[in-house]
């Protein structure tokens, strides 16, 4: 059982590891408003994570069918959402409001990475692929329990040990780091959002 548990982590470290247009918001999140802002961004992340591994560990051809058809309005709607968040990556917070973060920031900023994290389809193909490829979906009914619950614990602390390490390193570099920064999550979080976009307007028309 500990086995199906430490597969499940590795697959969450694997899946939230590459650095995209999430990895660029978390360490904006954490630069404008500390650690705890950073981590909150994982959370939605991760939760996202273990629900999409539970797709896929109670069966992938269930909802193969349901994804099919709401995999382009999904990725529309994603494209949006990435140039909205781009374009506040524009005018950031300035760094001293990171004392000051609220409960309500934090709720919010869960539910934007969550939201961002869900539009993305191809994150459960992802799962799926490695689910078969890892043997986990011959998993039993507790044991594939296990490995959604270390798929969380795994992506949670990859979001943990990436926040912890940008806040660690914000507090040795200037504070103009922090803007520019911003300035270059907002560029990637647009150019991804207009990838997302054209993507899903080429397939409508094809």
């Amino acid at each position: 059982m500990l086995f199906l548990f430490a597969k499940g982590m590795l697959l969450g470290l694997a899946i939230a590891a590459p650095l995209g247009p999430i990895g660029m918001l978390c360490i904006n999140r954490t630069l404008e408003r500390g650690f705890l802002a950073g981590v909150a961004g994982g959370l939605g992340t991760a939760l996202a994570d273990g629900l999409y591994a539970l797709m896929a560990a109670m069966g992938f051809s269930v909802f193969s069918s349901v994804l099919d058809r709401v995999s382009m309005p999904l990725a529309f709607l994603g494209g949006l959402f990435l140039l909205w968040l781009g374009w506040k990556s524009f005018t950031p917070k300035p760094a001293a409001v990171a004392a000051t973060t609220g409960a309500r920031d934090l709720i919010g900023t869960i539910i934007a990475t969550f939201a961002l994290t869900m539009t993305n389809p191809a994150t459960i193909l992802s799962f799926a692929a490695i689910f078969a490829g890892l043997g986990l979906a011959e998993a039993d009914g507790a044991g594939k329990f296990l490995v959604v619950a270390g798929v969380f614990v795994g992506s949670m602390l990859w979001w943990a040990v990436l926040s912890g390490g940008v806040a660690l390193a914000r507090r040795r570099l200037p504070e103009s780091f922090a803007l520019w920064t911003s300035r270059v999550a907002g560029i990637v979080l647009i150019g991804f959002g207009v990838a997302a976009i054209a993507s899903s307007v080429y397939h409508l028309v094809a």
